[in-house]
């Protein structure tokens, strides 16, 4: 789980901000189906490409799923608001605004061979369209020249993916349409077209611009992305450079998706850069996210002069610090990482910066580009799922990113546009990461927690990792605290198998138990194991046929010490148990018996509610209760406890008494105190000999999830 490699950035010395005057915090999301209003919620929506009116009060963003352009009030960014949608007719790609006008990128294509759609108008405020301009193809991105003179538009005309084994070469060409730009509105009339054929190696005939922008000057750049060539075109539509988007070593990555495994150790040559989104930084330099798409990704991001020569490359740099941050997305790892999408730039107080979007990790890094020779890493900011555009309105101090993924078929969470403030306060994310000099620790999926003592407590990860199961050390008296090692657990030394880590506890001994939370149907037993100081499994206790016939999918969700017994809690009700009652599972180390009490769960009125901790502090065990509902559909989630005088275990088979449970901390306020929705699953409780509480997060190893992890203590809980 420890890999040497060389440059590695430390997020921990950037995230900390402890040096830095000022940073970006989250300070609001907004779900973009409220602005449905008073219609069907409960439809796809999706945050896509996204502006700001030229007072920064109003955000619109591309809602393609429902075809509208999605408005939202920002005059208290702290408290957005929904404006409404207004229909557009069609799919919108992409959005620029002048003024109170938005100039939209509507694609209506009936096919891929038969492409078209146009640039529409709009009115912010009324939601009036002014003016409708046919393009003459499929649009991508829409930019309007910083003085308002003109507009450009990328028509990718992209290819059907299932024909040709989705190789470029496939007719109609794509194409750049520049028009004019009189009182406020395009003037159709001046529309002309730019020809970019015979300009790329790979595809010379089948150029598909993905993304333009404009620079002070009035000059274009355009990115090819499959053709992986850029191009810049002056104000009069002429054609002054273009040249390949370049190729990368890549050392030091994941590029093999072995099964939920993270091991940094591969090396991948001349990988293809080509870039999706392009942002000029002055008027000799732009950046390029690198996401890659048909035979590339190179999963960083590329400062180059207007020339072709390239300033700055990051590497794999940018990928490591997600890494560190807990946010990979192990199984895009061979399928280009942490696809950088999206780039924007902007000068905060007297510093110029560039934001780098990871789609897949929804992750968003914040540079500082005072020397874009050398730009550094200030910040990782947590975003929605699949952040896919940004804007910056530095005169309010604010950022925005707009994330596209809404899973509200999956009962997951829904698509957010996520608001950010600079200010003088520290970075409050990421709360828990990995940096450290010389190495490289994968992590993510967080589950139990233990204390070994004030400053170390140790966590394991869960079945996503089931061919990796780890042990961390997390050392909590830094700011964020840090993972400094990671101990495999093994059984005759290999990775151990059939393990679903939920729970542990310290043995006082230098070794651990832990339980184990099986699956019937995957031949992974409900049990409890002791490992020892090595990592090795040494003792397994397996459950006695009292809980044999009547277990269920949902099992063991954490173990605690007390005296000669582990306690451990279940997750949900069993056959055996009546409705609203799950066990708390008792085994005597000395005796070899079992027994069990019964806990009562919060009802639930959507999903259900179980336990996923138990740890023993003072007089109390304190449990972890949670409902499995996310963002504003989340109810339950608790700390409770019952007195240890309670816990006294009947045997298996008997009626169980059923133990009294006091609420003590309700977690909502916490998991809403970064700003972002709430996550569903609050997995890891443990309390310190000083009384801290620590409570984490499980992202899932960012298997549909934006990979966030909360990790945070709680003072005077054990009162």
């Amino acid at each position: 789980m420890t890999y040497r490699i060389c440059c590695l950035t430390s997020v921990l010395a950037i995230a900390a901000g402890l040096a830095q005057a000022d940073s970006f915090n989250r300070i609001a999301s907004f779900p973009t189906h409220l602005n449905i209003g008073d219609g069907d919620q409960a439809v796809e929506t999706s945050a896509e490409i996204i502006a700001a009116t030229e007072d920064g009060m109003t955000l619109v963003y591309t809602d393609s799923p429902l075809g509208v352009l999605g408005r939202i009030d920002i005059t208290d960014p702290a408290a957005p608001a929904p404006l409404g949608n207004v229909a557009l007719g069609g799919e919108p790609t992409s959005v620029a605004v002048i003024g109170q006008t938005a100039f939209v990128g509507v694609n209506t294509s009936e096919s891929f061979t038969d492409p078209s759609g146009y640039l529409a108008v709009i009115d912010v405020t009324s939601g009036d369209e002014l003016a409708r301009c046919d393009l003459g193809g499929q649009p991508d991105s829409v930019a309007v020249a910083p003085d308002g003179s003109f507009a450009a538009v990328a028509i990718e005309n992209e290819r059907d993916e299932d024909a040709v084994d989705g190789r470029t070469g496939q007719m109609p060409a794509g194409f750049l349409v520049m028009v004019g730009i009189a009182d406020g509105v395009a003037d159709c009339d001046t529309l002309q077209t730019v020809d970019l054929t015979g300009l790329a190696e790979v595809s010379p005939e089948d150029p598909e611009p993905e993304f333009v922008d404009i620079n002070d000057a009035g000059d274009l750049v355009v990115s090819l992305q499959e053709n992986n060539h850029m191009v810049v075109v002056n104000s009069a539509g002429e054609i002054t450079s273009h040249f390949s988007a370049g190729a990368v070593d890549l050392d030091g990555i994941d590029a093999t998706d072995e099964g939920a495994a993270l091991i940094f150790d591969e090396v991948q040559a001349g990988v293809v850069r080509e870039p999706d989104a392009v942002k000029w930084i002055d008027d000799d330099h732009f950046a390029t996210a690198n996401e890659g798409d048909m035979d590339g990704g190179s999963r960083g991001w590329t400062i180059f002069n207007r020339d072709g020569t390239v300033v700055y490359d990051s590497g794999v740099s940018f990928e490591h610090a997600v890494i560190q941050a807990g946010h990979y997305p192990d199984g895009r790892s061979d399928a280009k990482g942490v696809e950088p999408e999206s780039i924007d730039a902007a000068t905060f107080g007297d510093t110029p910066m560039i934001f780098v979007g990871a789609e897949r990790a929804s992750m968003v890094g914040v540079y500082d580009a005072t020397d874009p020779t050398n730009p550094v890493l200030a910040q990782l900011l947590p975003s929605g799922i699949g952040p896919e555009g940004y804007v910056a309105i530095p005169e309010r101090n604010l950022f925005v990113s707009a994330n596209e993924v809404d899973l509200i078929e999956d009962g997951g969470v829904r698509s957010h546009v996520m608001i950010y403030e600079y200010s003088d306060a520290d970075p409050v994310y990421p709360h828990l990461t990995s940096a450290g000099a010389g190495e490289l620790i994968g992590w993510s999926a967080i589950s139990g927690l233990a204390a070994v003592d004030d400053n170390t407590l140790v966590a394991v990860n869960d079945s996503f990792y089931s061919y990796q199961p780890t042990i961390f050390t997390i050392d909590i008296s830094q700011t964020p605290a840090r993972i400094t090692s990671a101990l495999p657990v093994t059984r005759e030394g290999r990775p151990a198998q059939k393990l679903d880590m939920e729970g542990i506890a310290t043995d006082g001994d230098g070794g651990y138990w832990v339980a184990s939370e099986g699956r019937v149907d995957r031949v992974t037993p409900h049990a409890i194991y002791h490992v020892d100081e090595d990592g090795a499994i040494d003792a397994e206790i397996g459950l006695p046929n009292e809980l044999l016939g009547v277990q269920q999918r949902f099992g063991f969700e954490g173990v605690t010490v007390v005296g000669d017994t582990l306690w451990m809690a279940v997750q949900r009700e069993w056959d055996d148990d009546p409705a609203g009652l799950v066990k708390l599972v008792a085994y005597n180390l000395e005796t070899k018996e079992w027994g069990a009490v019964h806990y009562p769960l919060e009802s639930a009125e959507t999903g259900w509610v179980g336990l996923s901790e138990i740890v023993a502090q003072g007089d109390y065990v304190y449990l972890l209760e949670r409902d499995n509902q996310i963002g504003a559909a989340a109810v339950t989630k608790l700390i409770t406890r019952v007195r240890l005088d309670q816990m006294v275990p009947a045997p298996l088979g008997s009626e169980l008494p059923v133990v009294d449970k006091e609420e003590v901390r309700d977690l909502l306020p916490d998991l809403t105190s970064t700003g972002g929705y709430v996550l569903d699953k609050v997995e890891g409780l443990t309390f310190t000999s000083d009384g801290r509480a620590w409570v984490a997060t499980d992202n899932d190893g960012v298997d549909d999830h934006s990979g966030e992890t909360m990790f945070f203590a709680v003072e005077d809980l054990a009162g």
